[in-house]
């Protein structure tokens, strides 16, 4: 035990909310350093309640951590406020004031500030995420504390060793590649991150084996899977029957996410099968994108209640990633009662166990993830099948294993 944490993250989401309710619960939380923080019943989480700013809802942590929480909001309230308002200048990667660099970026800063004090009462070590630890580790390393490193997506060189064929494979989808933009100094920052951690902790071991490729020592990697959300209530079962299987697809409409290649299975197998899509596009300009989006319904943003509730409205999701660190639209399906068809360069491996509750297909393989759809058009009854298993999956791993499981290894 190294001594209670300063844990931070600048934007939360559901994983970095049941880490730090984890180590809270366990007593290893020293401070937690975020950018906009809502409590039930403050009066920012009342401001959630409106139309305009349910986005606050988004950044609502466990009552308990209010005590121990620091939020630093003016960057991250001007990236959403220049985000809304389209002012794209403001909020281009690295360069924009309120890009999403700057404000992982200046919340590291003000953790690395706070640490000489943390340390003086007590703190052992820092626990932060890729893009938002450098500082932070470099402050710690000098006052002897201890480096723990969350990378949520996998290693960058191993990204692009695996998507730069997607570019001669699928040219016209390459502008929505958009992780090659990134800067020397900004590819520099991650592997200096992963230099200076004492350990390194990952969601899936498709996340791990990523690591291969950093060319260099690295500290020991435990793998510890995210949770499921709550499992939904009772739906209707029974496969598509006479009726078009019902497909959805959320995520990033990127060819990261092998929007390609569903596209192209969807097509393959229409008009058997309708395809919703829910999602933002991703880079630049892309008229390959837009052509397939005008063939299919296209949701560009939903609430998550809302998402969840289409997913129970749908047979199955189609989650082809080909570079995944996790994928949390996979463990929200299941929680549903949605089986999946996933890749193996995601979590799915570490959830699904294939055709029983859901499907796995070679990533960047668009016969293998047409032949899954294609299979369950001629065995309806599967998809029920698969949908209680991973319900019940869902069921045996919430939110809560996953910040035990966090807080215990720390512990160790």
């Amino acid at each position: 035990m190294t001594g209670k944490l300063v844990f931070s993250h600048p934007t939360g989401n559901a994983n970095v909310r049941a880490a730090a309710a984890g180590l809270a619960q366990t007593g290893q939380l020293a401070a937690f350093h975020t950018a906009i923080a809502a409590f039930p019943g403050s009066w920012l989480d009342r401001l959630g309640a409106a139309g305009p700013l349910t986005a606050l809802r988004r950044r609502r942590f466990d009552a308990q951590l209010a005590p121990l929480t620091h939020t630093w909001p003016w960057r991250e309230a001007g990236r959403m406020l220049a985000d809304r308002a389209g002012l794209a200048t403001l909020i281009r990667p690295e360069a924009g004031f309120f890009s999403l660099d700057a404000v992982y970026q200046s919340l590291d800063r003000r953790v690395a500030t706070s640490l000489p004090r943390a340390a003086r009462q007590g703190a052992g070590g820092v626990y932060a995420y890729e893009d938002g630890a450098a500082d932070a580790f470099l402050a710690a390393k000098a006052l002897g504390m201890k480096c723990f490193y969350d990378l949520p997506i996998g290693y960058w060189r191993a990204a692009r060793r695996l998507l730069a064929p997607e570019r001669e494979r699928w040219p016209e989808w390459a502008p929505t590649l958009a992780g090659f933009g990134d800067s020397d100094a900004k590819l520099a920052r991650k592997d200096e991150e992963l230099r200076l951690a004492d350990r390194i902790f990952v969601a899936s071991r498709f996340t791990a084996a990523t690591l291969r490729d950093y060319p260099g020592p690295l500290a020991p990697v435990e793998i510890i899977p995210y949770g499921f959300p709550p499992v939904g209530g009772a739906r209707a079962r029974g496969g598509p029957g006479n009726r078009p299987l019902k497909l959805l697809f959320v995520g990033s409409l990127s060819q990261r996410k092998g929007v390609a290649n569903l596209f192209a299975a969807a097509a393959a197998l229409a008009p058997r099968v309708e395809l919703t899509v829910v999602g933002q596009k991703a880079g630049g300009p892309c008229p390959a994108l837009d052509a397939a989006l005008a063939r299919h319904r296209w949701i560009p943003s939903l609430p998550h209640a809302d998402v969840l509730r289409l997913m129970r409205a749908h047979d199955v999701l189609a989650f082809p990633s080909l570079f995944e660190g996790f994928g949390l639209v996979i463990t929200e399906a299941m929680s549903q009662g949605t089986p999946v068809i996933t890749t193996d360069r995601t979590a799915g491996p570490d959830l699904i166990e294939h055709g029983h509750s859901g499907w796995l297909v070679e990533a960047g393989s668009t016969e293998a993830l047409q032949a899954a759809i294609a299979e369950l058009l001629h065995r309806p009854a599967a998809v029920a099948r698969a949908g209680a298993a991973a319900q019940e999956a869902a069921r045996r791993r919430p939110w809560a294993a996953y910040g035990q499981e966090l807080a215990d290894a720390l512990a160790r």
